[in-house]
């Protein structure tokens, strides 16, 4: 009788195979942070990932490093940086690397909203 350890759900594959499969980004209520929901393919050899948020003047507000992940299926919160008010346009860039960032062996890039306080006051009205 085996007994998996780790979750069955695909078989591992050489890294010329692995990427990022899903991306997904949702914010919190507090605005100031965000949920990062990242699915890569399961893999022979552990991968590093690079997690970076940009705002809509392309400055950075918030980075994540993963170095030589155990599991395909990961969830992340990051706080966004240096700002007063966060309600705005952001990008999330994910780079999936092994010994060397540039280039990625995989990238995936996600746009998402913070909302504004007056959004959510009209969402809460109604």
């Amino acid at each position: 009788m085996d007994i998996p350890i780790f979750p069955t759900n695909g078989n591992p594959q050489p890294r010329d195979q692995v990427k990022i499969e899903d991306l997904e980004v949702n914010v919190y209520p507090d605005r100031f942070r965000i949920h990062i929901h990242l699915v890569v393919t399961p893999f022979q050899e552990r991968p590093n990932l690079l997690l970076v948020a940009h705002d809509e003047n392309d400055r950075l507000v918030s980075e994540l490093n993963v170095i030589e992940t155990m599991h395909h299926d990961m969830e992340f919160t990051m706080h966004l940086r240096g700002l007063d008010e966060p309600a705005g346009l952001y990008t999330l860039t994910a780079d999936l690397f092994y010994e060397t960032r540039q280039p990625p062996h995989d990238r995936r890039i996600q746009a998402f909203t913070v909302p504004g306080l007056q959004d959510d006051d009209d969402s809460l009205a109604d």
